[in-house]
């Protein structure tokens, strides 16, 4: 049984206290909310609230003229911890929030709310933004996708990538034309402005690589339609799937991998079929130029714009925007990680991460689900492993197999205990040393199924080589047995 326990603290401003609270403040409150993902697995949501007044320090923030300056000074102020959450409730006609806006999400692990008057109505309030902020209900279920049915899984949940120790990241530009563009693009400052900064944060979750390639005749595999009304080639919807098998081969780049690659690909159409334009399911064309695959990557088209003059001299010299392709490939990123906002509902205004990428919040969101991935994991890796164990009588476990399973097995109840702490950083860390423990013990080589056999088989290989050597010996066995008995029968001669 796994427990999610979420400490909130719950801060009243001045004037903004409802008059139908039950004790003065501060005071605890714990809320509990079971999430059901099979008959089997459920996972029980745990909110530790306290209810306190504003310190004077947090009251001279709270009068910043701005919401996002507000953020900004509040943050030095509050609780830190991975998975812990602040609210500030502000009165109803505060200014500091935009009108029409109830529920303003900074950049760190605090938000704004507005006061609705009564406790029930601004608890049903908290109780949203704390979802948005921590785990829902299909966030646990996507994580737990392998156990969950597929009816209960939202239309996204097969898009997130699987919960992994590392993941490698290829950028790759694609010129099926070299003879008519010469393409530069600079990467590896893109990569240091753009992708680097969002890194640096996720590296809490897993290890990332990074490397670029740049492939020459490198054709998508599926021929555009060309469209007379605008003098363009179309690739529509349909389409899309039969792309990526056929430049995935040219790619290379997950055969020697030990972890999941994402395919980033930006791709500069040839002369002969450019300008291409990527059409949506309605025949409406998509804005990015760009479109991703669950779990695999993404791939942009980058249109060049032909040269004034038809005398221009071939090939030419093209320098990529990298600004504009960073920005659509660091959505899609943050849409294979789960991390889409898509589900927010319109009185919320969540505040942009900036140049980092994803707000401390959303890093949350994400070891929260990984966690609970993660331990999911272990459980289902050491369940088969005794299986395995149980179906080979005679198999020979070692002891670093067995103490890979012990420690595998102490550091999931460790997880589990530390989120019953609602302790998240040291959950993440002992569901992940959890992981590798027992990936460690059920890839053992010594653990090969096909090195032990089944009794009756080693009968079928073995009788026909030791029967035809057997025979002659049983004869030559039983006739020594007869003569010894014939001899001991004959009577001795006495002088």
């Amino acid at each position: 049984q796994v427990r999610l326990v979420v400490p909130i603290a719950v801060v009243f401003g001045p004037g903004s206290v409802p008059g139908d609270l039950p004790r003065p403040l501060p005071y605890r409150d714990v809320q509990e909310m079971e999430i059901s993902v099979n008959l089997r697995t459920s996972v029980m949501s745990h909110y530790e609230i306290l209810y306190r007044s504003t310190t004077s320090q947090e009251e001279a923030a709270l009068a910043a003229a701005t919401a996002r300056e507000a953020d900004a000074a509040l943050h030095p102020l509050q609780d830190t911890t991975l998975g812990s959450l602040t609210m500030y409730v502000v009165p109803e006609t505060s200014s500091l929030l935009p009108q029409g806006i109830t529920v303003y999400v900074g950049k760190h692990r605090s938000a704004l709310v507005r006061a609705g008057g009564s406790l029930a109505a601004l608890q049903a309030r908290l109780r949203e933004v704390t979802q948005v902020m921590s785990f829902t209900a299909s966030s646990i279920a996507a994580a737990l996708s392998d156990r969950a049915p597929d009816g209960q899984l939202s239309p996204d949940a097969r898009r997130y990538l699987k919960s992994s120790l590392g993941y490698e990241i290829t950028f790759s530009l694609l010129n099926p034309d070299p003879k008519s563009h010469t393409v530069d693009w600079d990467i590896e400052g893109a990569v240091n402005r753009y992708v680097k900064p969002v890194l640096d944060k996720l590296s809490l979750v897993a290890n990332f690589s990074v490397d670029s390639q740049i492939l020459y005749y490198a054709v998508l595999g599926v021929t555009p339609r060309y469209d007379k009304e605008s003098s363009s080639f179309l690739l529509s919807a349909h389409s899309l799937p039969h792309v990526i098998n056929p430049v995935e081969a040219r790619l290379g780049s997950s055969a020697a991998s030990l972890y999941p690659v994402l395919n980033f690909l930006l791709y500069v159409p040839e002369r002969s079929h450019s300008p291409l334009y990527i059409q949506d399911k309605d025949g409406a064309p998509v804005s990015t130029n760009a479109f991703h695959s669950p779990r695999w990557g993404g791939i942009m088209v980058y249109n060049i714009e032909a040269p004034a003059s038809s005398q221009a001299s071939l090939p030419l010299h093209v320098d990529v925007d990298m600004a504009r392709v960073m920005e659509v490939f660091l959505a899609q990123l943050r849409l294979l990680f789960g991390l889409s906002r898509e589900e927010v509902p319109p009185e919320f205004l969540l505040e942009s991460p900036g140049n980092e990428g994803l707000a401390d919040w959303e890093l949350d969101h994400l070891l929260w689900a990984h966690t609970v991935e993660n331990i999911a994991t272990v459980s289902t890796t050491l369940t088969s492993l005794a299986q395995l164990l149980d179906k080979i009588g005679n198999i020979v476990i070692k002891d670093d197999v067995a103490s890979e399973v012990y420690r595998a097995v102490a550091s999931v109840q460790s997880a589990v205990t530390e989120l019953s702490l609602g302790h998240l950083h040291a959950a993440f860390q002992a569901s992940k040393e959890a992981v590798t423990s027992s990936e460690r013990a059920f890839f053992d080589p010594s653990l090969l199924h096909l090195l032990y056999f089944p009794d009756d088989q080693k009968f079928a290989i073995y009788i026909p080589l030791f029967l035809p050597m057997a025979v002659p010996i049983l004869l030559s066995l039983a006739k020594i047995v007869r003569e010894t008995r014939q001899r001991t029968k004959e009577p001795t001669k006495m002088d």
